[in-house]
């Protein structure tokens, strides 16, 4: 399929026409999309079996997606990448775009993804949102948001991309703002919808640029073509692309909507940040592995702000006391570790995606185990009022530290093969870059020991009248098999198997060896990460864990409860400034613009209501005037004479 791989040739393979069970890509879309259409027109005429259909279809897009799977495993390599043509979408001029699907390793890896863990979260939502009464309609915006992520990673060019990209934002609009009678729900929505705008300017200027160099968005025709650009050009098109990417995935500069989007129900928060939205980012940089590898600049970038994001987040996430925030900065982190790998190149863009499905299970096992303990709850999020809850809720602590021995990196569980790749490949590639990412990983044992400690161990600290209690079995049912894939996600490391799967797509790394041994890299994690622990353990759970939060805090604290300021630099530089100049701009449109148009005609005007006295009817009057006319003209006739 593609031209270009870490920098070398390979022959440009042509994708298979769809048969058999791959015939049937477009339904694996046209599923959820279907629902969304007949439960947000339906009305209420489908409440009462809404969440049902809903649920259902995503369902069978995942049944389709492991049909597929399977069948092109029995494949060989060279065989592993099928092209559907439904229609031309677009034909205009020298533009020509096809609404073509794609299906290789990378698309297949994101629709088990997408709709195995969507799925799980879609039964869930049944116990969670049973007493809401619009039940319906959020059920009919999740199914929307599962469509849309689907024609992100299956359209075989980049306007496909796009719109499946802009999908997704209207659907995480809607979803965050879902419980819109509450003001903060209403402008976390509005804020996040703003701040992915910026970044899909980035996004759009790249496809139109793609457009003016290889007159096509077609993945396999850039590819094929990309090596004719300069160094320059690709450089401005992945720091463009990336700039969509931050936007998508909450990455430095464009990471403030990520935590207000907690707002909305928990569902949503683990649909975002497990299965969808935030995985979009990392998706685009590894499918437009051709651009990053002719620029090697954007590829520093990438590292750079890669580096940034994921210490960012876990600052946050060791301030926090909302469980829901310092699960989202947690996810800021981890999506860092992802762009890092996609950063380092050829080498570790097989690990990114690795970490991303490995995150993909544990991090929607964590934040719905979370929304489980807030139906326990009242709904509370405050860990401040929680503790000592691992004997009211068993199966929730129980499911919950899967996912906490996943993403801390304990060994034998899926983060600790997908982080410590990542960590292997920096630390061969970069020292500093390296250390920075152990540091990221003794941070992340921290925060989430210490979330560990508030949440289920501690002393009670309930509010009055709250009565913990499990969650029912629509519930808990998807944190068992989430708390599962969490401990066993590693089995795709056996053999190198993911790395071998996705060599079609991000070619072929040349081994290097790390500057120690592999085993002392996992080793040195292991004890990075054991620190964290046992500072988490010293501070938190060897010390009586106030019900409100001190004031008399360090500045690191401080910063971390602030979100590291990252509202108060927006608003310092592009909130205010713009704010000023929406202001001084109706200023000069009211004063200036609005005088220079009106101001011509209240003139003709005042002088018609001047002139309009002298016609008063009088024919006295006008003899006068018309004597007054004949003298002013003699006296001008003499004046000239006389000069």
């Amino acid at each position: 399929m593609y031209a270009l791989h870490g920098g070398e040739s390979i022959p440009v393979v042509d994708p298979t026409a769809a048969d058999g069970v791959f015939s049937l890509l477009w339904l694996v879309i046209a599923l959820p999309l279907a629902g969304a259409a007949i439960l947000l027109v339906g009305g209420r005429y489908t409440d009462k079996w809404g969440h049902l259909l809903g649920t259902l279809l995503p369902i069978g897009s995942f049944v389709l997606s492991l049909i597929m799977f399977v069948t092109v495993l029995g494949r060989d390599e060279s065989d592993r990448q099928v092209m559907q043509h439904l229609y031309t979408w677009i034909e205009a001029g020298h533009l020509n775009v096809g609404m073509d699907l794609l299906y290789d390793p990378l698309s297949a890896l994101f629709l088990l993804l997408i709709t195995g863990v969507g799925s799980l979260i879609h039964i869930y939502s049944i116990g969670y949102m049973a007493h809401d009464p619009r039940r319906r309609r959020f059920f009919g915006y999740l199914n929307l948001f599962v469509a849309a992520m689907l024609m992100l990673v299956l359209s075989e060019n980049y306007l496909g991309l796009f719109l499946g990209w802009e999908g997704v934002g209207l659907a995480s609009y809607l979803l965050i703002g879902f419980w819109q009678h509450k003001p903060s729900a209403a402008a976390a929505a509005k804020k996040a919808f703003v701040i992915n705008r910026v970044g899909d300017m980035g996004l759009s200027l790249a496809i139109m640029m793609f457009f003016v160099l290889f007159g096509s968005t077609s993945f396999s025709v850039i590819s094929a073509a990309a090596g004719n650009a300069s160094e320059t050009q690709m450089t401005i098109l992945g720091l463009l692309l990336l700039l969509g990417a931050c936007g998508k995935s909450a990455q430095f500069p464009l990471q403030a909507w990520l935590l207000d989007a907690m707002e909305g129900p928990t569902p949503v928060s683990a649909l975002i940040h497990a299965a969808t939205m935030v995985t979009a980012g990392v998706y685009l940089v590894v499918r437009s592995n051709f651009v990053f590898e002719l620029a090697p600049d954007a590829q520093t970038v990438v590292v750079v702000v890669a580096v940034i994001s994921l210490l960012w987040g876990a600052w946050i996430g060791c301030a926090k006391d909302d469980i829901k925030k310092a699960l989202a900065g947690s996810t800021m982190s981890q999506i860092g570790y992802m762009m890092l790998g996609a950063g380092l190149g050829v080498a570790g863009y097989a690990f990114a995606i690795f970490h991303l499905l490995t995150h993909g299970f544990f991090k929607a096992n964590l934040f719905l185990g979370a929304g489980s303990v807030m139906h326990g709850m009242n709904d509370d999020v405050d860990m401040r009022h929680y503790g000592a809850l691992r004997k009211a809720m068993p199966v929730t602590f129980l499911t919950f530290a899967m996912g906490y021995l996943a993403i801390i990196g304990f060994p034998g569980f899926s983060g600790f093969w997908s982080k410590d790749k990542i960590i292997e490949v920096a630390l061969t590639q970069s020292p500093v870059v390296g250390i920075l990412a152990l540091l990221g990983a003794g941070i992340t044992g921290f925060y989430m020991t210490r979330m560990m400690l508030m949440t289920f161990f501690t002393e009670k600290r309930w509010e009055k009248g709250v009565h913990p209690h499990e969650s029912p079995a629509v519930m808990t049912g998807p944190l068992v098999v989430l708390a599962a894939l969490s401990v066993l996600g590693g089995v795709m490391l056996a053999g190198n198997w993911i790395v071998g799967f996705l060599e079609p797509v991000t070619g072929v790394a040349e081994h290097e060896d790390p500057p120690i041994p592999v085993l002392a890299v996992s080793a040195l994690t292991v004890a990075v990460v054991a620190v964290g622990v046992a500072l988490a353990w010293f501070l938190v759970g060897k010390r009586e864990v106030p019900r409100t939060a001190p004031q008399d805090v360090s500045f690191v604290t401080r910063a971390g409860r602030e979100e590291v300021y990252g509202n108060k630099i927006n608003d310092t530089l592009v909130v205010n400034p713009s704010r000023r100049l929406t202001a001084a701009l109706l200023v000069t449109d009211r004063r200036v613009v609005d005088g220079v148009l009106t101001g011509g005609p209240v003139a003709i005007g005042a002088i018609a209501s001047v002139a309009r006295r002298a016609q008063n009817g009088f024919v006295r009057s006008y003899a006068l005037s018309l004597l007054g006319g004949v003298l002013i003209v003699v006296l001008a006739l003499l004046a000239v004479n006389l000069a």
